[in-house]
């Protein structure tokens, strides 16, 4: 394995390490972030009941997300530069804040510009919990950044830029500057399969399936909680 998939699969790791730390709220909380959580508008979730329908997840384990949600986010709500922040701890070398917006988006539901407990357990019950099509659709929402039902080369580069700038230095060695788009042209062309110029969640789905990888690395998570 070279050095660069090492590093990569340790920030993967890292990056599921601070998740769990975030589900079961022991991942430390900036005070004066704190502060103003607590003087703004608390949002009380849908019961517990409702949730177990909509996920995954039993109560014990809602119960346990709950309190972790909580415990970072005492309003009930977390806005996109809370979420960037806390994201930011999971990739220190290199700047995650453009990831950080379209995770938070994909997250986002309803494009309110906050993510609520039920947006949370939701997203991360498809992610942890769902089959390898529900992970998928969750991730090809993930990529069609404007909602519009497909994923467009620029959208597609976009993310790939975001997640070269999220790995920063982590990499070595650095890769150029048209490696992204080089990326973008490999994965274009593999799931663009009529050659439209955009790529449905039909064409995602049916393409991811067919990468080992990829469906291994669905069910990464798998047991975080």
């Amino acid at each position: 394995m070279s050095s660069r998939r090492k590093k990569c699969k340790r920030q993967i790791l890292k990056f599921g390490q601070n998740v769990v730390r975030f589900i079961t709220g022991t991942l430390n909380s900036d005070p004066a972030d704190e502060e103003q959580e607590q003087a703004a508008q608390r949002h009380r979730p849908e019961t517990l009941d409702s949730l177990e329908a909509q996920t995954h997840f039993t109560r014990r384990e809602l119960q346990i997300l709950y309190r972790g949600f909580k415990n970072e986010c005492p309003s009930g709500l977390v806005n996109e530069d809370t979420f960037a922040s806390i994201y930011a701890n999971f990739f220190p070398h290199g700047d995650s804040s453009n990831y950080a917006h379209f995770l938070f988006s994909a997250f986002d539901r309803n494009q309110t510009g906050s993510v609520n407990f039920e947006d949370f357990s939701l997203g991360l019950s498809a992610l942890l919990r769902g089959p390898v099509e529900e992970k998928l659709t969750w991730v090809f929402n993930l990529y069609d950044i404007n909602k519009d039902g497909c994923i467009t080369k620029e959208e597609m580069q976009d993310i790939m830029n975001a997640i070269y700038e999220m790995m920063g230095t982590s990499l070595n060695p650095r890769l150029s500057e048209d490696t992204p788009r080089q990326h973008t042209e490999i994965f274009f062309q593999k799931m663009d399969k009529n050659q439209d110029g955009v790529i449905t969640i039909d064409e995602f789905i049916e393409c991811c399936q067919k990468e080992e990888n990829i469906v291994k690395s669905m069910y990464v998570f798998e047991n975080a909680i």
